[in-house]
């Protein structure tokens, strides 16, 4: 089980795939929420969770103050969990006036990147993939974040700090790298901002 940390779902738990996900740790997850809080990319935020496996990310996004998060994952077990999880974080805004919106999508994320319009305009775009996905992949994943990133927008990328930095393409410049302890966070923004 893992938890929201913080925000109106604040301490919820939630359901953890029963295999084949990695789920970011509470101090990795503080983390990236205190570098989106502290850039002004989270309340009101369309965040896109890749590789979103139990939607943690996504979920404490929402729990934190977004509008929007769509949780794209391909293995039917893990979408379903996520689909459950997303349920759970919304039952905290019943009494609310807005609530926020969750959209589940069960399929690879290259094919959902694939078909997405250039309009999309995420102010946050989580990848979080296994730590074993290629980096070929990885990279095509990455070169079509550009014309779906809000001006103002990050892209994160979560890997193992055994691997590699991230191939940027034309259009996105590394902004940030941490690392914490296995993981390692890189963050990127649009060129020329």
């Amino acid at each position: 089980m893992t938890r929201i940390i913080a925000g109106s779902a604040g301490s919820l738990r939630l359901e953890v795939p029963k295999a084949g996900t990695r789920p970011t740790s509470d101090r990795v997850r503080e983390a990236i929420f205190s570098a989106l809080d502290s850039w002004g990319l989270i309340e009101g935020a369309r965040v896109l969770d890749l590789y979103a496996g139990s939607g943690a990310l996504g979920l404490e996004a929402i729990s934190r103050g977004a509008a929007r998060a769509t949780l794209v994952e391909k293995h039917p077990q893990a979408a379903q969990v996520a689909g459950r999880n997303a349920r759970t974080v919304l039952g905290a805004f019943r009494t609310a006036a807005a609530s926020p919106e969750v959209d589940v999508a069960r399929q690879s994320v290259q094919h959902f990147l694939d078909g997405q319009a250039a309009v999309a305009a995420w102010d946050a775009i989580l990848l979080d993939p296994p730590y074993d996905l290629s980096e070929e992949e990885l990279t095509a994943n990455i070169a079509a974040l550009p014309p779906l990133l809000d001006p103002d927008g990050v892209v994160l990328v979560e890997r193992s700090s055994r691997s590699p930095e991230p191939s940027w393409p034309e259009g996105l410049v590394r902004i940030r790298e941490k690392h914490y302890g296995e993981t390692v966070l890189w963050w990127s923004e649009l060129a020329g901002r």
